[in-house]
């Protein structure tokens, strides 16, 4: 009896031990996520390589400054007299930018989401030409995303694990440097590579996301200094510091990844990682003003690339705290977070005017890919429909300006579609640089075009993949396909840029043209580099964190 007794009592131990573990299993998640982060070393001073004392005799090729926001959707800036909560939060900086220079009214992102667009930043090409179709990320991330359905969801994910044996040796290790195997070719030639051969120092500051293969990091791409982080994602401030204010998604397993996988740490050239001093816009912020006032005797091309505002959502308290009138917790936090952006632009501004570079360097602005429907706020990208992830105008529509004073007419707009994949050509021609001949460039030169040196549209045809979900923008038309649905939407943008009416059904013939052009693209690339893990449901008029309905609009896409 006793020992009857006593097995009973160990069963009903193991089962609520085995009950306590499945409802704390993020939290033990977590923990060993946080026992597997890298040692980061304390804080220490970046010195950065000085210019010369005084500037050479001449005349000096223009400096390029060219920053890249993350995640930042079409009305995230007051520019276009939208904004955060309404305009509540002004964006007087980056639309200074546009209203100084041009505004490229259809500016297009290279992808609609991080690391296959700062590949066509990086190259002038589209990534698929090379094989980088796919956002690098951690298998235990793919997975997370793709078996974890939203709650009520009718549409759920899928992720693929007979795919895992196909990815590429040491990039599955339960290691966080284990995803930067997945990296572009160090056969690809990046515009620091050009410019350096010009005669520019070469500065890249925060996020990376190209991967960290040899020949693949930064350093070995042309940059002659590198400080920030190779993979997707950092802390902007560690998660109790008594500064910050957070906000987490619980319905979004990526939200629920990142807090405990993410480090705060950076590195320089390949150093050790270690914290950086303060919330990570702001430092990155002070480390490119010292940038810009080391090299303010030579040329230099900066590439700032700070990951605000992607999530983690995190913000100072005093950006925070300067927004009461936002009422809603994930939309202050945000908007703090916009505004910190926007603060910290307007002092790399300034920088370069207090050192008397501004008439002489190029600015361009853009962010990397539409808004994100996972942080759950429904305006980012309005007016358009779709978020990151899709190719709707919501995922790709991009804020996209140039400032050039003296070259660039201050006010101009140029309607023409422009890309991502443009930004290579355009640093290259104002540095006086020559673009390779030995590939195949998909980018042009947009000055001249904005001049009116160069008549006609700089692409009659643009192109988007990611796996089975593809997209073509010829002249007007545009037409998105998504296989796994086997589904397909047909617009015409000049009557209905917005996308609100699907002529597909109406124009099959238009469809079949365009589907044609697909497919004769499709032959110039190559297969990606590592399979697709995960296939999910983005839908499109509605943001993470409400409701699915049937009947309502979504793409499925890969990753």
């Amino acid at each position: 009896m006793k020992k009857r007794i006593w097995l009973g009592a160990t069963a009903l131990v193991i089962a609520a031990g085995v009950g306590v573990a499945a409802m704390n299993k993020p939290a033990i998640l977590g923990m060993i996520a946080h026992a597997r982060l890298p040692h980061i070393e304390p804080n220490h001073p970046v010195t950065w390589a000085q210019g010369p004392a005084v500037p050479a005799p001449g005349e000096r090729p223009p400096n390029v400054v060219f920053i890249l926001a993350d995640d930042m959707g079409f009305n995230d800036i007051t520019f276009n007299g939208g904004g955060v909560a309404g305009g509540v939060v002004p964006t007087p900086n980056i639309d200074s930018i546009g209203h100084d220079g041009v505004d490229f009214t259809n500016g297009y992102a290279g992808n609609a989401t991080c690391a296959p667009s700062r590949a066509a930043i990086m190259t002038g090409r589209y990534p698929t030409r090379f094989g980088f179709e796919f956002t690098p990320a951690p298998v235990a991330f793919e997975k997370m995303v793709g078996t974890a359905a939203e709650p009520g969801a009718i549409v759920a994910p899928k992720f693929f694990h007979d795919r895992v044996k196909d990815m590429p040796a040491g990039s599955t290790a339960p290691s966080p440097t284990a995803v930067n195997t997945l990296s572009v070719p160090a056969s690809e030639l990046t515009i620091a590579e050009v410019l350096k051969a010009r005669g520019y120092h070469t500065i890249h500051l925060g996020k990376w996301h190209l991967g960290g293969a040899e020949g693949s990091r930064p350093e070995a791409q042309g940059f002659d200094e590198s400080l920030g982080f190779i993979a997707g994602g950092s802390m902007y401030l560690p998660e109790k510091a008594p500064d910050v204010v957070n906000s987490k998604q619980p319905w979004d397993p990526i939200d629920r990844f990142l807090w405990p996988n993410l480090p705060y740490q950076v590195q320089y050239n390949g150093s050790a990682m270690f914290a950086p001093k303060g919330y990570m816009t702001d430092y990155l912020t002070d480390e490119a003003v010292a940038s810009i006032k080391a090299n303010k005797n030579r040329p230099f091309f900066m590439y700032y690339a700070p990951n605000a505002i992607h999530t983690p959502l995190q913000a100072t308290k005093a950006d925070y705290d300067a927004l009461p009138q936002i009422k809603d917790h994930r939309l202050r936090v945000y908007g703090a977070m916009v505004r910190n952006l926007d603060r910290n632009v307007g002092r790399v501004l300034q920088t370069l005017k207090d050192e008397g570079l501004a008439d002489n360097t190029l600015v361009i602005f853009t962010s990397d890919n539409g808004g994100a429907g996972y942080i759950g706020l429904p305006e980012v990208n309005r007016p358009y429909r779709g978020f990151k992830s899709t190719f709707f105008e919501g995922g790709i529509h991009a804020p996209f300006f140039m400032r050039w004073p003296g070259k660039i007419q201050p006010g101009s707009r140029y309607a023409a579609p422009v890309s991502h994949i443009d930004i290579f050509a355009t640093a290259a021609g104002a540095a006086g640089a020559a673009v390779p001949m030995d590939r195949v460039i998909d980018g042009v030169d947009l000055v001249p075009y904005v001049q009116g040196k160069a008549t006609g549209r700089p692409h009659q045809t643009l192109f988007w993949r990611s796996g089975q979900y593809e997209t073509v923008l010829d002249g007007a038309w545009k037409l998105q396909v998504n296989g796994a649905r086997d589904k397909v939407w047909l617009y015409d943008l000049a009557a209905d840029p917005t996308e609100q009416h699907d002529l597909s059904k109406a124009k099959p013939d238009k469809v079949a043209a365009l589907k044609a052009m697909i497919k004769a693209q499709d032959a110039q690339t190559k297969a990606p580099m590592w399979p697709s893990l995960l296939q999910g449901p983005v839908f499109i008029d509605h943001p993470s964190g409400r409701p699915q309905k049937a009947g309502e609009e979504y793409i499925l896409w890969d990753n």
